[in-house]
């Protein structure tokens, strides 16, 4: 058993729940109404507390999940062996399948990560080409404006 029989969650909840209702007949009257909804709060917390100890307590002691698991286990031993063998069979090859499945989409990235990347090659080599080709346009204006020049001063 724990401390006061496993009810120690139930004991200081109650303890609070008592503090803010002394605390109420002191307090200013301006603080009733908040006060009043802590402590029907707090109440409903320690009812709450106690209800799922006492529950706790009833299915520990007619024969709860760990009851009948510790029999079964006494009783057959190799089963219970067996059993758990099977169980980390099947997980292994549920891990394999997941593997085998995570590695498809593994590649299935890897192939269109190498698609976006050689996208992205094609599209720098266009900006390439068009940045030379305004750098060739500026040049070719450039001249133009010379040979105009040119032909003011003949």
């Amino acid at each position: 058993m724990g401390y006061l029989r496993n009810h120690l969650a139930t004991v200081v909840t109650g303890c609070f729940a008592v503090s803010l209702t002394g605390l109420y007949f002191y307090m200013p009257p301006a603080l009733n109404q908040l006060l009043l909804v802590s402590l029907i709060v707090t109440w409903f917390l320690v009812a709450i507390c106690y209800l799922a100890q006492k529950s706790a307590d009833w299915t520990k002691k007619h024969g709860g999940h760990e009851h009948s698991h510790a029999e079964h286990a006494h009783s057959h031993p190799h089963e219970e062996k067996k059993s758990s063998t099977r169980t980390t069979n099947i997980s292994v090859d549920e891990l394999n399948r997941f593997r085998e499945s995570f590695t498809a989409e593994l590649n299935e990235l890897k192939d269109e990560v190498k698609l976006k990347d050689n996208e992205i090659n094609r599209m720098r080599q266009e900006i390439a080409n068009l940045e030379t080709l305004v750098q060739i346009e500026a040049l070719k204006a450039e001249l133009a404006n010379l040979k105009a020049a040119a032909a003011k001063k003949r």
